[in-house]
């Protein structure tokens, strides 16, 4: 059972980013919706469940790092990117903590890692579906309710 691909969600305050990152990903082969407004991030995940948010660091109202931490109270399988023209260890290190999956510097001269960050993110998401669809063939033929499928198959030590 493989998940259905949502667009990958931009929200960057500066337009030109956001075109530059939308006819980046659009070109490789991804949908794309984007935002200028981080206030508008979480209605937006809510309403179309994009599952990886491409995030500025620095925008007005809202910044990423705290729109990261709303994203993920709300749901920790979104997958976050973070984008940042504030070069510091500070700010990898508080976007690790946060939970994002990455973190890149603006202006990015070479956009194949942000590209390889996003196929990981697509993978990180294809192996939970595969684990719920693993969950309801488990379900199904033991006749268990949810939270009680026990495998039979048990690692032991060698």
């Amino acid at each position: 059972m493989a998940a259905e691909r949502s667009p990958i969600l931009i929200v960057d305050d500066d337009p030109s980013c956001t075109a530059l990152l939308t006819r980046v990903f659009e070109e490789a082969g991804h949908a794309t919706a984007r935002l200028h407004d981080s206030r508008r991030a979480v209605d937006e995940l809510i309403a179309h469940s994009h599952r990886i948010v491409i995030l500025d660091i620095d925008m007005p109202h809202l910044d990423g790092l705290a729109l990261l931490r709303r994203i993920k109270a709300l749901d920790g399988g979104v997958l976050a990117i973070m984008l940042t023209g504030e070069v510091t260890m500070a700010t990898v290190l508080e976007s690790m903590r946060a939970g994002a999956e990455a973190c890149f510097f603006k202006p990015i001269k070479d956009f194949e890692p942000l590209l390889a960050a996003v196929a990981d993110a697509q993978r990180k998401i294809e192996r939970w579906w595969m684990a719920l669809a693993n969950l309801k063939q488990l379900r199904a033929e033991t006749g268990a309710p949810v939270g009680r499928v026990q495998s039979q198959h048990r690692l032991t030590p060698q």
